[in-house]
Order: structure tokens, then sequence, then C-alpha cells
């Protein structure tokens, strides 16, 4: 159980009591991420949270800023996504209003000097330096591109070396000013603490942070008719790849029949994807699916590595694998799909900081936030039929993209693949 509080400056408040926990996790959502971004400012939003971490008024170095939490057994950290950026902040309970103390600092009263900011840049450039190194990491990068081409969601959320190496000072000051305000924020906060212990606290450090109108995100569009195919030749031991298809929003009422897709096509180690590409044909070490919800779309994706010379045999593979999921699931099949989705879920709820990520992350992004009991009933009432119905309606050939990170050139015969 959760509850909420809306402060007078929009800043909205949500608490989720945990009698039996030791530790406290609070966690600040922001409504901004680089699907926010114009094409010519894309990595600001990035940009920004690392610099939060580089020193304000009261702690004017980044070692003050971490000394101040690990020093009592801590733990701080940040991350921005797409269509949100977090700073949370995990501590003994009783250190709560430090974590408090330290995360408002970074957020009200960072410093963004003009010598830090460069010296960050420089850190975010050999950051995108090693993802282009990467070609695990780069093939996630060009799936997005060819799923969203030439558009925000399709972008990288760190930026190109050539719009982080633009970005001013008063770019991110302004970006910061406009995104940071109280009405693009949830708190959230779990632990043994209420919510009258939360106000008090929390309430004198944010009521006089004043309102701006925040920037909107910019939304995906899809005119997609055949399927699309991007290959980058590099020097690698193995060849990487992702297949995906454009997949449901955050709020698209079968979205967690995709989810339990998902799980049998690619989760864990008794899925299709694992017993039949790693186990039977011995093609991959590593096989996994997933799948992305936001705001307006979303998308399904394979993601593998093999030896070159398979790359053709595992595209087919995996295929097979996705043109299986049209088929009725067998009724074991979905409940064990269903239990390992609910196990997942209520063992992730044992841990403060998944807790305030859960609520704090649905009040941001859905203004609802649902319970793990609901969820749960959600995921019982999906049929085999709701998984047919589900699966034909995504996975159709001109819907298909393939990416591949390979020491391989000619795209005609992977082409002729792309077909379900």
């Amino acid at each position: 159980m959760y509850e909420k509080v809306t402060l007078g400056n929009g800043l909205r408040v949500v608490t989720a009591n945990m009698p039996r926990a030791r530790s406290v996790s609070i966690s600040f959502f922001i409504g901004t991420g680089s699907r926010y971004e114009s094409p010519q400012g894309a990595g600001v939003s990035h940009f920004v949270e690392h610099l939060c971490f580089k020193g304000t008024t009261r702690r004017p170095t980044s070692k003050e800023i971490a000394e101040a939490v690990e020093g009592v057994g801590g733990v701080l950290n940040g991350g921005t996504d797409r269509e949100l950026t977090i700073y949370w902040c995990k501590v003994p309970t009783q250190h709560f209003p430090l974590a408090v103390d330290v995360l408002v600092d970074m957020l009200r009263y960072s410093l963004f000097d003009k010598r830090e900011m460069e010296r960050e840049r420089q850190v975010i450039l050999e950051e995108i330096n090693t993802i282009l190194d990467s070609p695990h990491e780069r093939v996630d990068v060009l799936i997005d591109e060819v799923l969203w081409p030439q558009q925000a969601l399709g972008r990288e959320v760190i930026g190109t070396k050539e719009t982080v190496s633009a970005l001013t000072q008063e770019d991110v000051l302004s970006y910061f000013g406009c995104q940071y305000n109280p009405a693009n924020i949830v708190v959230s906060i779990a632990g043994n603490i209420t919510q009258g212990e939360v106000l008090d606290l929390l309430s004198p450090l944010l009521e006089d942070w004043p309102v701006q109108e925040p920037h909107g995100w910019y939304p995906a569009e899809d005119g997609q008719k055949s399927p699309h195919l991007r290959l980058e030749t590099k020097k690698t031991e193995q060849a990487h790849l992702c297949i995906a298809v454009r997949g449901l929003s955050i709020v698209h009422p079968d979205r967690y029949i995709l989810d339990l897709l998902n799980v049998i096509l690619g989760e864990g180690m008794s899925s299709r994807l694992f017993l039949q590409v790693r186990e039977r044909l011995g093609l991959a070490y590593d096989i996994h699916s997933y799948v992305s919800h936001f705001l307006d779309s979303g998308s399904m994706a394979v993601h593998a590595a093999v030896h070159p010379p398979r790359l053709v045999a595992a595209v087919e593979a995996i295929l097979e694998q996705l043109q299986s999921l049209k088929e009725e699931t067998p009724l074991p099949e979905l409940q064990r799909a269903k239990e390992f989705s609910k196990g997942r879920l209520v063992l992730r709820m044992e841990d403060t900081r998944s807790v305030a990520g859960w609520i704090g992350a649905q009040e941001l992004l859905t203004g609802r936030i649902r319970t793990v009991d609901e969820v749960v009933a959600l995921l019982d009432a999906i049929t085999p039929e709701d998984l047919v119905r589900v699966a034909r309606q995504l996975l159709v050939t001109e819907k298909l993209n393939l990416a591949v990170v390979a020491p391989l050139r000619g795209e005609k015969r992977l082409e002729s693949l792309l077909k379900i």
C-alpha cells in the first residue's frame, strides 16, 4: 500500500510504509529524458544528470557528496532514460534525513561549474567511445535507430560526440531550469517510515521550489511497411544481432499480454529461445528477449551473439520461435510464464529501492499506481487466445527489424530471411 500527497507547487510525494525494513530508499523522478530533446540537444538530459553529482553550494565537490552518503553505508546514484531521469539514495533508516538533504541539495543547488562541465564532457565522450567499442551495446543502439528512424525514441540517450561536444553551459542551465521543477517531479519513498514523517522533513525543503512549464516529449511515428535491416561491418569475434518489432505503450490494455509472450519467448533458462537456440542447436551462449513500454510506443526484441558463419542459422531459428508464438500456447507453458512473472514481481517488492521505483515510475509516467495484487490479477486473467491475438497483431513480416554488428558484408542474404 502507498499514500500520495501533492504539495502546493504540484510536486507529488508517494510513500510506501514497509514496517519490517531496516533501510529507507528515496527516489526523485524527473519527467524528462532523451525524447524531450531536440536533435541538436541530444544528450543534454544525461549531461545534466552527471553534473548534479559534481558539486553544490554546500558540498562543492563530487567527493563531498559521495562521502556524505557512503560515510553511513548508503548508496547514491542516478540514471537517465528516454522518458525519465532518476536520482536515488538508499540508507539505513536512521539516516533518512541525510539522504533527503543530499538529494535536495543536488537537485536545487548544484553549481554547474564551467570547469567541472568541461571535465565531465570528456568523461561522457569516453562513455560514448565505450559503447562504440562494444558490439553488444552498439547493436542495441542500432536496433532503436531502425525501430524509430530519425526520431527522438531512436536516438541514443547519451547523445553523440557531435551533440555532446556542442552543448554549452547556457544550454544545460536552460534545460535544467525548464525541466527540473516541482510540477514535473515525483518523490517516492519506501521503508520503515510514515507519510507524516516524510512530509515533515520534505515539505520545508521543497514547498518554495518555483514552478515552470516543462517541455513536452516528441511523439513516436510509425510508417513502416516492409522489413528493415541495418548491418554495421566491424571486426569482432562474434556477430551481434537484434531482431525487433514495435510493441505496446505503457498504458495499452494488452501490455501484460505482451509481457507474458516475452517471458515465454526469451526470459530465463526455460524459455523457448534458450532451449532451442542454445540448448538444442548450440548457436549462442547468451540469447534473450526483452520488452520496452513507452508513453505512446514500445518494442519487443531478441538479442544474441553467435559465431559469424552461423549468423544466418541463428536468425532463422529466432524467426521460427517468433512464428511459434502465433500458434496456441499450451496451458502448462502459459501457467509457468504467469508464475515466473508473478514470482519475479513479488521478490522485487522485498527491497525498498525496488518499491520506491515501482510507485514513483508509475506515478510519474501514468498518473496511476497499480498494486502488486492488481498486476497479479491482470496476469492471471490472460488466456491462450489473448496470446495468439497479440502475437498475430505484432509479429508480422512487414514490421520485422534486424540490426547486426559483425565482420561481414552483404545485406541481401539477411534481408531475404526477414519473413514470418
